[in-house]
């Protein structure tokens, strides 16, 4: 199984993944600018590091993450939540064209949660023990 997580994330890296983490990393850049936006660029490099590397990874939520993380993510859903999830549906609905690319189109679809609500959400390796994901 890790070996096949590692091909789908060395083939995920060369068909998308590389660059929606140069545009994650690119986003987190500009938003280190001003000092308000600077959790916002927090969370989208670990945004890039989910892109460059979703296989054998999964979004849980963090215990303690309370009110802070909720206005947060309704700020980011206005801001740029929905461009990034209308973005990953559309590389998703490319990927999902040949038979190797549906489980890449599962992956950018896996992403969703993350790109609508990064705050108060933990990536952790796959087999982990963890409470389910909850928006």
């Amino acid at each position: 199984m890790a070996l096949l997580r590692f091909i789908l994330n060395i083939i995920w890296l060369f068909v998308a993944g590389f660059w929606l983490a140069v545009g994650y990393a690119f986003a987190g850049i500009i938003c280190f600018i001003l000092i308000v936006t600077i959790p916002f660029g927090v969370a989208s490099f670990r945004m890039a590091g989910y892109a460059l590397w979703p296989f054998g990874r999964e979004l849980v939520r963090r215990p303690g993450a309370g009110t802070g993380s909720t206005v947060l993510n309704v700020i980011w859903v206005i801001v740029a939540g929905w461009w990034l999830t209308l973005g990953h549906i559309a590389t998703a609905i490319g990927l999902a064209v040949t038979i190797i690319g549906i489980p890449m189109a599962w992956a950018s679809i896996k992403m969703i949660p993350v790109a609508l609500a990064p705050f108060g959400n933990e990536i952790v390796e796959s087999g982990r023990p963890r409470e389910p994901w909850q928006f």
